[in-house]
């Protein structure tokens, strides 16, 4: 049998397809839109047995041809940009997309393992997996919000084979350059350091001061443990919130980002208050663009993760952005 990766080349797929690897699993059919053709770096030290356009693959999907073959779907494949204005393309490839694969799962008896996401929750300060407190606050929201309403009604139908949804908050780590702009902060804080020397954030705002809006940051290779967690116990289902469990500033990012390329050059950390006299942190005006779209905290509730057994500890930020720092940096030496 073999195992499908939707958006394998991206992100979070990739860690997937490289944490399954590691597994000795490499029965693995990567799919993934390569319109951005860069993005084919993430796969290169992964084994897989066949790439497919997701084109291709939805066509050959509904004509039976991965019929009795097909295990497992992870499904990473979406638009994640938050600032997409097409709500008719987000719909499609998020919504509809999710959708077919969901009932393709179901007809099969396979496993379907999908991500969600935190924007769920909008301006919500409660990040409990329960409908009280959604309220996407852009249509990437409401595209994994509507899916997850729909995963919620065939669960309490009685679902044929495994779902789970997991609510990813703010994923930063390997195999994201590709991303541009929706990179996570981690990235773009390690490349300002190294082009100019100091770390730009965000001035004040929602009542925090400079830098001081808090997220949920969780390391990558945390994610792809708790996908495999599922993977490992096909009686578990339902929709879970995936994050650290904790929230921090960005501030605690720029630190922990300006350190780690301090450390690669010989030097000394310093603390945040040493950074910010010697000019290494820059705060600009918060974006008139996000106003009303932002969320200044997020922090997930774990109580059902755990509650369903997993149990390992999530990565903090110090560490998590400090081994970050040092993959980049053997990446760029």
């Amino acid at each position: 049998m073999h195992i499908v990766v939707t958006g394998a080349a991206g992100f979070i797929g990739a860690n997937i397809v490289k944490a399954l690897n590691e597994r000795g699993l490499t029965k693995i059919i990567a799919v993934d839109n390569l319109s951005k053709a860069d993005k084919f770096k993430n796969l290169i030290d992964c084994d897989i047995v066949d790439y497919l356009d997701k084109q291709d693959f939805l066509a050959r999907l509904k004509a039976g041809e991965f019929d009795g073959k097909v295990s497992a779907i992870f499904h990473e494949g979406a638009c994640s940009d938050t600032m997409e204005t097409d709500g008719r393309y987000m719909m499609e490839n998020n919504y509809r997309y999710s959708l077919a694969l969901l009932d393709w799962c179901q007809a099969q008896g396979a496993q379907f393992l999908y991500a969600s996401s935190a924007a769920t929750y909008g301006a919500s300060t409660v990040f409990k997996e329960e409908r009280q407190y959604e309220g996407p606050l852009n249509v990437y929201g409401y595209s994994k919000f509507l899916f997850d309403q729909i995963v919620r009604q065939r669960l309490a139908a009685g679902a044929t084979s495994q779902i789970v949804g997991f609510r990813y908050f703010n994923v930063y780590g390997p195999r994201e350059s590709h991303k541009g702009r929706m990179a996570s902060v981690a990235f773009h804080n390690f490349n300002q350091f190294r082009a100019e020397g100091k770390v730009k954030l965000f001035e004040g705002s929602h009542g925090y001061p400079d830098g001081g809006q808090m997220r949920d940051f969780v390391f990558v290779g945390d994610v792809a443990k708790v996908n495999l967690f599922f993977f490992d116990n096909p009686g578990k289902s339902g929709i879970f919130n995936l994050g650290s469990g904790r929230a921090q500033s960005f501030n605690d990012v720029a630190v922990a980002a300006a350190n780690g390329c301090r450390r690669a050059a010989g030097a000394a950390p310093l603390s945040l208050a040493e950074l910010r006299a010697q000019g290494v942190l820059e705060y600009v005006a918060f974006p008139e663009a996000l106003k009303g779209k932002y969320q200044a905290f997020t922090q997930a509730d774990l109580t059902r993760l755990r509650a369903a057994g997993y149990e390992a500890p999530m990565t903090t930020v110090e560490d998590g952005v400090a081994q970050y720092v040092d993959w980049l940096n053997s990446r760029n030496a």
